[in-house]
């Protein structure tokens, strides 16, 4: 036994090198993820789809058809006040209604039906005189529609976009309003001339209503969160104790240190034993997640047995990729897993910030990042009644090939270790067993 005092290994500068190198590179990197995904959100934001709706019927006005509602559509459309920061889609209502149904639209823009009309009602002299008995016309309106189930920072930004691009569009009509009436605006009091300005309100609407429980739209997220953190966590657990299942590592449980005897078995077969227990523990985890989520928490949710097995099989990809990680990276393998599945995950999930208000990196990581691809089929589960081009049939491929790349990386490696003869206890090592039984 040495006769070194334990604490004498505070002098090793390798200690404190190697760990000072893991935990500071660990910490810059997750301060680069977070922080530089969402710090500035409006610079980086590029082609947020926007719905433009013109509903307007137009108006007969000097005996010549004028269509108000158009004008401003198109001068939308040609603005360059927002850039290529708006991706402007042109629609009908309906099919406006059905991509905000699917999470398509952060946000619309609707003219009214009765636009035209009611904006050149204002400038009739006689209607606008100030006289006690003249009757003041409803100002038209501009509608801009929200959509907090896409992601409320998406909707925020699309709200802000759209609302500028409707009060600019009222102070264009306006001009051209005042223009066409010529020194006979002069005659009209002040406020009739202010209104003639601005002739349109500009009101915010919610375009695809979620029910109360629904986290303001962030339910989806969170749930497919617990998710992937049930699947990395349990990963890390199944890991450990199929090792000392096997008699390759101790476990100690409070002041007691149990070992078992040693089984020897190969890379590839510790990695299949912890796959099976995965598999098995998914079906546990995810009926558990589900009845605390909707059972003990009361979150709103439709289509249960859909959810369900969603939920199942999203723990037991995650879990999968995360214990091929920790097969082939070993002790390190826990610092990929959170980089992987938290560091580099939560920022491009598309679920605060938008995917089209991230930095060019980001957005390459969103595209395979294994937590926006389930947050997405969870999102349309919970929100869009499950449809399948809302997010789910994405969600269900990428967790198809997810799997693939996890079990091909990691039975892959690890029977290559095995092939080279790099087991984890030489053959002619043997452990002590002489530790208690478990």
């Amino acid at each position: 036994m040495s006769g070194i005092h334990p604490f004498r290994v505070l002098r090793a500068k390798p200690l404190w090198i190697a760990n000072g190198v893991i935990t500071g590179v660990l910490a810059l990197l997750f301060t680069v993820f977070y922080v530089g995904a969402n710090i500035d959100p409006v610079d980086h934001m590029k082609n947020l789809p926007v719905g433009l709706v013109d509903a307007d019927r137009g108006a007969a006005v000097g005996g010549a058809h004028v269509d108000l509602g158009k004008q401003i559509t198109e001068s939308i459309k040609k603005s360059t006040v927002s850039g290529d920061k708006i991706d402007w889609k042109v629609m009908d209502e309906k099919e406006m209604k059905e991509e905000l149904g699917k999470g398509k639209l952060y946000g619309a823009l609707v003219v009214p039906a009765d636009f035209t009309s009611a904006t050149t009602a204002l400038t009739a002299t006689t209607a606008l005189t100030g006289a006690p008995t003249a009757r003041v016309p409803a100002r038209p309106t501009l509608t801009v529609l929200t959509n907090q189930s896409a992601g409320s920072v998406g909707s925020a930004l699309a709200r802000t976009a759209t609302t500028q691009a409707a009060e600019s569009a009222s102070l264009q009509v306006g001009r051209e309003l005042t223009a066409q009436g010529g020194t006979g605006q002069a005659q009209l009091p002040a406020a009739a001339r202010v209104l003639l300005a601005d002739p349109a309100a500009v009101t915010v609407k919610d375009g695809h209503p979620l029910d109360a429980h629904s986290g303001l739209g962030l339910t989806a997220f969170y749930y497919a969160l617990v998710l992937v953190v049930c699947g990395m966590l349990s990963a890390n657990v199944i890991s450990g104790q199929v090792d000392h299942a096997l008699g390759y590592t101790h476990n100690d449980m409070g002041p007691l240190r149990l070992h078992r005897p040693l089984v020897r078995a190969t890379r590839v077969q510790t990695l299949a034993i912890g796959g099976t227990l995965m598999a098995g523990l998914s079906l546990l985890m995810g009926t558990l997640v589900m009845a605390g989520a909707v059972g003990l928490m009361g979150m709103d949710a439709s289509h249960l047995p859909l959810l369900w097995l969603y939920s199942v099989c999203a723990i037991a990809v995650a879990g999968t990729g995360a214990l091929a990680l920790l097969a082939v990276f070993g002790t390190p393998g826990m610092l990929v897993v959170t980089l992987v599945f938290i560091g580099m995950a939560v920022p491009t999930a598309n679920a605060t910030t938008p995917i089209q208000a991230l930095p060019g990196f980001y957005r390459f990581l969103a595209e395979f990042e294994p937590l926006r691809q389930i947050t997405g089929g969870i999102r349309s589960i919970l929100y869009y009644d499950a449809q399948a081009d809302a997010g789910l049939t994405r969600g269900w491929v990428m967790m198809a090939v997810g799997l693939v790349a996890a079990v091909l990386f990691g039975f892959g490696m690890t029977s290559w270790y095995d092939r080279k003869g790099l087991h984890r206890i030489p053959a002619e090592t043997e452990p002590d067993q002489a530790a208690a039984p478990a």
